[in-house]
Order: C-alpha cells, then structure tokens, then sequence
C-alpha cells in the first residue's frame, strides 16, 4: 500500500478512493482513475483503515464506527486527510494528500490582494467554497505569509491538522481536536487564556462556533475560518440565518464590523494540467459594512464587488475566470463552463475579444474591461 500511495502522489493525485467491491482509484487532475485492478473486499478496507486511524479505542470500536475523520502521515512521501465511512455496510476510506511543504501565495497563484488580507491585524476573515475547493490551501498560505513577515502567536484549531507549520518569525501552536482539546468549542473557549495574536478555526460548523469566533475578533485578535458557502453574499446571508430572528439584527452590527473580507473560491482546470482557484474576493469596506447591516441592501454587495476591482482589489468569480482567460492560465470554454452566467461572460469576453488571439480568448483591455464593470478610480 505505501507504494501504490507514493505512485499516486508521483502522478499528482489530489485524493485516493479506498472502498470495498472497488479497485483503487484516484483523483488525477479531477478525474478518478484507476489504480489498481484487484477489487478490494471488505476485509482488506478494514485492514487499511485499521493502519491508518491513530488511537487504539478508536480501533476498537472500528465495527461501531460509522463516519471518523484522522490525519497520516508516510515518511518520505507525504501527509493525508482521513476520513473513513460507511457505505452498504461496507467500509470505505477517502485520503486528500496533503503536501509536506506549506504553500506560498505564490505557489498557489492567488491574487495579490490576499496578501493585503493576511495583513490585517484584527477581525474575522473567511474562506469559503464546496468541499475540496482548496480553502485549507489558501489559509495555509495566508499563515505562512504572516509567518515569513510578523512576530504573533498564531494557535489553530483543527480536525484534523493538515499542513504543518514551522515556527519562523511566529510561534505557531496547532491543536487536533479530539487530540489535544476535546472540541472546537472547548479549544475556542480557552485559547483566550493562550495569549494568542492569530486564530485559526479549521471550520465555524454551529452557532456557538460563529459566536465565540466574533466574541474573539471583538476582542482585537485575527480570527481566520472557513464555511460551506459559494460566494460573499451567501456567507454572510448564511452565518446570520443561524441565529434566532431576535438576535439577527444584533448579528449584523456585529458582523458589519467585524468581518474584514471574505474570499469565495473553487477549483478549475488549468490549460497546461492541474488546477487553479478561481476567486471572489469582497474586502469589506465602509458601504459594504453599510449593506451588511440593512437587510434590504445585501443584494447591492456582488454589485459592489465587482466596480471595487481596480479601487480595492475586490473581484467577482467571472471578473477573475476573465483574467485567467487572457493570461493564457485557463481555456475559454473551461472558464465560460465555471462561470456564474456563462451566456454573459461569454457576451462580455467576445466584446473585447482580439481578433489576433486564439479562438474564444480574449486579451487584457485594461481600460475598456475597467469601464464596463464601473471600475474606475
């Protein structure tokens, strides 16, 4: 098994298939694809998952087990992301593949702004998108930036930890839950009394979460996390559904102040192989706090977002899939298939279109693309 994993990593692998009546497969370049020809019974699933879970009453109680979340290592080749379920009876595992070394911002392409994010000093930043989407990337990156340029103490909370950081010019302290604290809401309950700068919460899953996460910004530390949400809008509507109607408008003050930008992101193939993050980001600045308090002006953010791109660094998805079109990074067709309104990004891409460049590109019209999303200074 330790080579066919180290095999699946030489091959660029994302995350690797493990489930019984199957053969091994994994996620290459976003298709699954097959890695072995034997299929797996449930004995050999439950062998390998038996290796792979870190505590031996957790082992013990495998055949009750029914979802359960781990992180492994294999020397030499690289760390995974665990998570063991049931399906038909059967055991099955799903592995990401997680790198051993942090990534930069750089490395992973993202934008400039996110390094005028990761700058902030108090508030609450949010990462957003489905499952898979690469938030736990782009929050890596985000800490490892603030780890190469500030001297804080940075304590994360998260099940389980995936990147591990080294101590550079910060102190980073990475807590598992269910290892070294019982849970998220225990962890965030004490990590005020941890002379933290920085927290990082690996997901806000409940309303305690949320609350004790903006009790935390309130009190002028950085609290960087992530939700399930497809785009600013979504995120900031959602994390105020989750609260009783009573205390709603309370929640919205609070937020509008607190919330210092939310970056909504997912995954795209790239034209040279791989994928790449296509991004929304929403800075938040004084008339965006202003639409976050009144209810009836919410729907004016994505407006906000996208004239906001030259002024304050702030992009739609279609604004940013439009710029990873004329820089060559993705193909046309891939972007228009991503895009929020694929017949209007067509619309707009064809406008500019240089009749010099490939069919269905575009090229960087700075001035004209500018004027059309009202993003001048």
């Amino acid at each position: 098994m330790d080579e066919l994993f180290k095999a699946a990593i030489d091959r660029g692998a994302s995350d690797i298939h493990i489930k019984s009546g199957d053969v091994i497969r994994a996620r290459i370049q976003g298709e699954l694809m097959p890695l072995t020809q034997q299929r797996l019974s449930p004995e050999q699933v439950k062998g390998i998952a038996m290796k792979l879970i870190p505590h031996e009453e957790d082992r013990q109680g495998f055949d009750r087990m029914m979802d359960y979340d781990c992180s492994w290592g294999l020397p030499g080749v690289g760390r995974f992301r665990v998570n063991i379920l049931k399906q038909r009876g059967t055991p099955m595992i799903v592995m990401r593949v997680i790198p051993f070394d942090v990534p930069t911002i750089e490395d992973l392409g993202l934008p400039p702004t996110i390094e005028k994010i990761a700058h902030h000093e108090r508030g609450m930043i949010l990462v957003t998108g489905v499952t898979g989407a690469g938030k736990s990337s782009t929050m890596a990156a985000m800490v490892n930036w603030i780890n190469q340029h500030k001297s804080l103490h940075v304590v994360t909370l998260e099940n389980p930890i995936e990147f591990l950081h080294r101590d550079n010019r910060c102190s980073i302290t990475q807590r598992d839950v269910g290892t070294d604290t019982d849970s998220f809401t225990t962890g965030l309950r004490a990590v005020l009394r941890q002379d933290p700068d920085i927290i990082l919460i690996g997901e806000m899953r409940d309303k305690t979460t949320i609350e004790t996460a903006l009790k935390a910004a309130e009190t002028g530390h950085l609290v960087i996390s992530t939700l399930h949400t497809r785009n600013a809008v979504q995120t900031i509507s959602r994390i105020i559904a989750m609260f009783e109607p009573g205390e709603q408008e309370m929640i919205r003050i609070r937020l509008s102040e607190q919330l210092m930008a939310v970056i909504s992101q997912r995954l795209i193939q790239r034209k040279a192989g791989g994928r790449v993050a296509a991004m929304e980001i929403m800075p938040v600045t004084g008339t965006i706090r202003d639409c976050i308090k009144d209810k009836t002006r919410i729907d004016e953010i994505s407006e906000l977002i996208e004239k906001g791109k030259d002024h304050y660094g702030s992009q739609t998805f279609d604004q940013h899939l439009m710029d990873l079109v004329n820089s060559g990074a993705v193909e046309f067709e891939v972007a228009k298939s991503a895009a929020n309104n694929p017949a209007d990004f067509d619309l707009k891409m064809n406008m500019f279109k240089d009749p010099r460049s490939s069919k269905g590109g575009g090229h960087d019209l700075k001035e004209e693309m500018s004027n059309m999303y009202g993003g001048g200074r």
